[in-house]
């Protein structure tokens, strides 16, 4: 066969697979970054790969396969252009939790109590669904998910052993988590307080952090607008520390509202 029919055969053989398909195969090459799979019914060429993420979630990479093994995975992706489909042995190694995983969809409610705190994040355990092979909890929730207002640290938001309630984003299906948000469940206060706010209005806020390029001042409870450094003063100026201090009360004037950014544009030179 040559080469133009192998491609479009395997093209032929990969449409009708879907994501959510099991898949028997063969492994015919293993490196540090992934496992390659002869898939049952294709001998053409090995078309399945598993991902480094997707091969165990309680073994290393290492330990998942060897050449000749046969294996089972479920599909997660169908490449068409590259000609290959991502399979999950993680998948098959757990079926309870990824069946649980699979049947959730976005924007639906989910309990649970915090079970960790992490600096990338914060562990869920979910009232609902199996526990985690690995992790202190099913749920995950990034720190960008934890809270609409700025914050230094998660324990500044979330403690351990508090109950949450939080929406479904996705599944993870690398980690195995249901992706959560704890924001998603409160009002946005930025749209309710700039409803009110037009160019040009004036405002007053005190300044909560300096950064090289300008300062951030808080303009209602929990929400601060940016004032970059090019308008802080008359006389330009080379940092912030020039013309302002920490906590210092400023008068200031709304330059720019961008809704979709959640961004609030200041100047203390046009006031």
């Amino acid at each position: 066969m040559g080469e133009a029919s192998v491609v479009q055969a395997a093209r032929g053989f990969l449409l009708a697979i879907r994501i959510g398909d099991l898949c028997l195969g063969t492994v015919t090459a293993v490196t540090r970054a992934e496992v390659s799979v002869m898939v049952d019914g294709f001998a053409a060429r090995p078309l399945g790969v598993v991902g480094t993420l997707d091969g165990s979630w309680r073994r290393r990479f290492a330990e998942v396969a060897a050449v000749g093994q046969r294996i089972a995975a479920e599909v997660i992706a169908v490449d068409l252009d590259a000609r290959r489909v991502r399979l999950s042995m993680a998948a098959t190694e757990n079926p309870e939790l990824w069946a649980f995983l699979k049947r959730l969809r976005r924007g639906e409610f989910l309990a649970g109590t915090v079970a960790a705190i992490e600096r990338f994040g914060v562990f869920v355990a979910l009232d609902e669904g199996p526990e985690h092979p690995v992790y202190p909890g099913v749920g995950f929730i990034t720190y960008p998910e934890l809270s609409w207002r700025r914050f230094e640290e998660a324990s500044d938001v979330v403690e351990l052993g508090q109950r949450v309630s939080c929406e479904f984003l996705q599944f993870d299906t690398w980690n195995g988590e249901a992706r959560l948000s704890l924001r998603a469940t409160q009002p946005d206060p930025f749209l309710g307080f700039v409803d009110g706010i037009v160019v040009g209005q004036r405002l007053s806020g005190r300044v909560t952090k300096l950064i090289p390029f300008g300062v951030f001042v808080q303009v209602a409870d929990g929400l601060e607008g940016f004032v970059h450094l090019s308008e802080l003063n008359s006389v330009p100026v080379a940092a912030p520390e020039e013309v302002v201090q920490l906590g210092d009360q400023l008068t200031v004037v709304v330059t720019d509202v961008d809704r979709e950014r959640r961004r609030l544009s200041l100047s203390r030179r046009k006031a």
